[in-house]
């Protein structure tokens, strides 16, 4: 936190606008970095896992930091993340006590599924031993909010606080969802313009391919996607599709302008998160920040920011796509490979775009809305988002192949993609397969996900 990049101060508008401008990269170095969350869960009893104790959370991470040479990130002497050995990933806690891979940025897919399996092979060696799993779903399908643990970082209290103003699920969104994202690159303003405007118009459908969050408290919560549908009553700030992102003339600028007038959390000084919930981040900058009158932001601070920001689709030094569940190993993969074929390839990007160039902003919202209840069956522009789903990944198929980067035994990038293709060819997502079993063979018992569908 107290480097000398993370201290350089920002004197205006320009300066934030610069920090999103050095994220533009020329192809050759575009990466793919994924990250994704699962539910870590006692073994014998299927009740989450504590922060504290024998069998918990922090034994977790002491055992990733001893028995792997992870660096421990600490936070008022007790630790809350790791740093990868040989640098570039992370291991971080969401609130209630999600395990995340922040995953390396890599140079391609293969490197990605490697970096999965390896990140899998040492959990399971640390956690099999404590009795603990891990279940990748969109939603906690069985836990209470009250029965769910809270991790000791100072960010979460001041947020959790805050949640309660804006929305009903904003908590349920902090402690009982999971995700899976990838972050990708751009090489010019016009880029970044072309990758967000075309991700944010396909993330519903994508929403729906990933589907994986039926189930609340054990019981069918009349979704496919419980954890998208938490997102549209969590906090209108800060989420959602953004209409402006369309508009003529958008760019870097526009991106800093909304930014600015999202309100800020938190502000990190001295060790500490001091509680600046609902202030401005460009009172801020003018040093009219109340709680640290004549203080202006560092680098730093704007970086902290844009990580509260969470729409659809998020705008960093990279982009970042946010609308999917987690899921079991395939999907995971899947992802990334999906929105690489489709964002890597210029050709294959503007013919993307084709598929949603003429869908208006309502339309788009509305589909993000339908897709949590109907997935395949919500419609846009007289189409059904299978179809659409169906579209996406031909073309991204196209775009990994010519890529045409071969991994282990000659397989292709396209491999991931095989799972994607069995779910829209029998038109059942994940969220369809678990309702199935729910209503067949697992006999009304929504635990059963944890013994057929854990790590």
């Amino acid at each position: 936190m107290a480097s000398e990049k993370f201290e350089t101060p920002i004197e205006s508008k320009d300066d934030l606008i610069y920090e999103l401008e050095r994220g533009c990269k020329p192809a050759s170095e575009w990466r793919i970095g994924t990250e994704h969350e699962k539910f870590p869960f006692l073994t014998d009893t299927l009740e989450p896992v504590p922060y504290f104790g024998d069998r918990s959370i922090e034994a977790l991470l002491k055992g990733f930091r001893d028995r792997f040479h992870w660096a421990p990130i600490m936070e008022n002497g007790l630790i809350i993340g790791l740093t990868a050995p040989k640098g570039g990933g992370s291991i971080t806690l969401e609130p209630g006590g999600q395990f995340e891979l922040s995953g390396a940025p890599l140079e391609n897919l293969h490197q990605t599924a490697e970096e999965m399996n390896d990140h899998l092979i040492q959990l399971r060696e640390i956690a099999d031993p404590l009795g603990i799993g891990f279940l990748g779903t969109g939603f906690s399908p069985i836990w209470k909010l009250e029965d769910t643990p809270i991790m000791p970082k100072g960010r979460y209290n001041i947020m959790r606080k805050y949640m309660q103003k804006k929305g009903n699920l904003g908590r349920d969104m902090m402690f009982r969802s999971c995700t899976v994202q990838v972050n990708l690159d751009f090489s010019s303003e016009a880029d970044m313009v072309k990758k967000l405007r075309t991700s944010m118009a396909l993330q519903p459908i994508v929403t729906a391919l990933f589907a994986n969050s039926p189930f609340t408290e054990g019981k069918p919560n009349g979704y496919l996607t419980y954890r998208s549908h938490i997102w549209t009553d969590t906090d209108p700030d800060r989420t959602g599709i953004l209409p402006f992102v369309f508009d003529e003339g958008f760019g870097f600028e526009q991106w800093v302008d909304y930014a600015l007038d999202v309100p800020m959390y938190f502000l990190y000084r001295d060790g500490f998160y001091h509680d600046v919930a609902g202030e401005s981040f460009r009172d801020f900058l003018e040093g009219k920040l109340p709680q640290f009158p004549g203080e202006k932001p560092t680098r730093g601070d704007w970086e902290n920011h844009l990580t509260t920001i969470f729409p659809e689709v998020r705008l960093k030094h990279f982009i970042e796509m946010r609308g999917a569940d987690s899921g079991p190993w395939r999907t995971l993969c899947a992802l990334p490979a999906l929105w690489t074929g489709l964002m890597y390839d210029e050709g294959v990007l503007d013919a993307a775009w084709q598929l949603a160039k003429h869908w208006s902003v309502e339309e788009i919202k509305k589909l993000r809305e339908d897709v949590t209840v109907l997935g395949f069956d919500a419609k846009i522009a007289g189409r059904n988002s299978c179809e659409v789903a169906r579209d996406m990944i031909k073309l991204s198929w196209q775009g990994l192949e010519r890529r045409n980067i071969p991994g282990c035994k000659g397989f292709a990038e396209t491999q991931f993609l095989t799972v994607l293709d069995e779910i829209v060819e029998k038109r059942k997502t994940q969220a369809g397969q678990f309702l199935d079993l729910y209503n067949g063979m697992w006999n009304h018992d929504a635990s059963r996900i944890f013994r057929d569908f854990a790590f």
